[in-house]
C-alpha cells in the first residue's frame, strides 16, 4: 500500500474515532455494545502499539504535536 494511502486511512480512522461519543449513549446501549466496543479498542491499542514500537525500533521518537 502506498504511503499516501496509508496516511489517508489513518487520518480517516482518527476522524471516525473523533465521532464516537459514548457519553451520549444510553446505559442499555453501552452495555449491549460493550463487547464489540472492547474488542475494537483492544485491536486499536494493539495496532497502535505495534506501529509505535516499529518507529521506536528505528531510533525515532513519537512526540505529541504542540498546539497552535
Amino acid at each position: 500500500m502506498r504511503t499516501n494511502e496509508v496516511m489517508s486511512r489513518l487520518e480517516a480512522a482518527v476522524s471516525a474515532l473523533g465521532d464516537v461519543d459514548v457519553s451520549a449513549w444510553s446505559e442499555d446501549t453501552l452495555k449491549e455494545q460493550l463487547g464489540d466496543l472492547s474488542a475494537a479498542l483492544v485491536a486499536l491499542d494493539r495496532g497502535l502499539s505495534r506501529v509505535a514500537e516499529e518507529i521506536r525500533a528505528r531510533g525515532l521518537r513519537i512526540e505529541e504535536p504542540v498546539s497552535a
